[in-house]
């Protein structure tokens, strides 16, 4: 599979990492770190819902999900603010 074609692979909601990585794509610099850790998870739930590839279903999310995107998404922010 060429290398190009990984962006559009299907992302699933036990694919933590990539959501957070998209999330900072959309976001970047708008959310800091502690802006991240006070989005309501409704919001979370909706703005995952829209990323492109997602495949994952909104009666499949938990809370267990959208905090490790959370923590995940601060990750990424502090790998590119730091």
């Amino acid at each position: 599979m060429p290398f190009h074609e990984f962006d559009n692979m299907p992302i699933e909601w036990a694919d933590h990492e990539d959501v957070a990585m998209k999330l900072y794509e959309r976001f970047g610099e708008e959310f800091d770190e502690s802006k991240i850790y006070r989005v309501r998870f409704t919001d979370l739930l909706d703005w995952i819902l829209e990323i492109p590839n997602f495949e994952g279903k909104r009666d499949d999310s938990s809370e267990g999900h959208l905090e490790q995107i959370q923590s995940k998404w601060v990750y990424e922010w502090r790998a590119n603010n730091r």
